[in-house]
């Protein structure tokens, strides 16, 4: 059996991967919101998935206050999928 991505394995990096398959960007509010992480882990997680190459992390000023969004790269959607093959894997499907 294969064996699950560490990276992806983490509840959160797991949802903020799966909240980012289904959008073209998305911004740090957003992520927050979806994922009821706080700003300190959410930013901490995002780091890690963008060492990783699986997402793209886009800061820029709007008036006065920064400005996050992220976007899924084709590295995280393909490590997605293979997360999801050895689940599959696991149960049988």
């Amino acid at each position: 059996m294969r064996e699950l991505d560490p990276l992806l394995h983490s509840q959160l990096r797991l949802a903020i991967v799966s909240l980012l398959l289904s959008v073209e960007t998305a911004d740090f509010v957003y992520l927050k919101e979806k994922t009821n992480a706080t700003a300190e882990n959410l930013s901490v997680q995002l780091e890690k998935l963008e060492t990783a190459g699986y997402i793209q992390v886009k800061k820029e000023f709007v008036g006065k206050k920064t400005h996050t969004s992220c976007q899924l790269t084709d590295t995280g959607r393909k490590a997605l999928e293979d997360y999801i093959d050895a689940l599959r894997e696991y149960l049988n499907l």
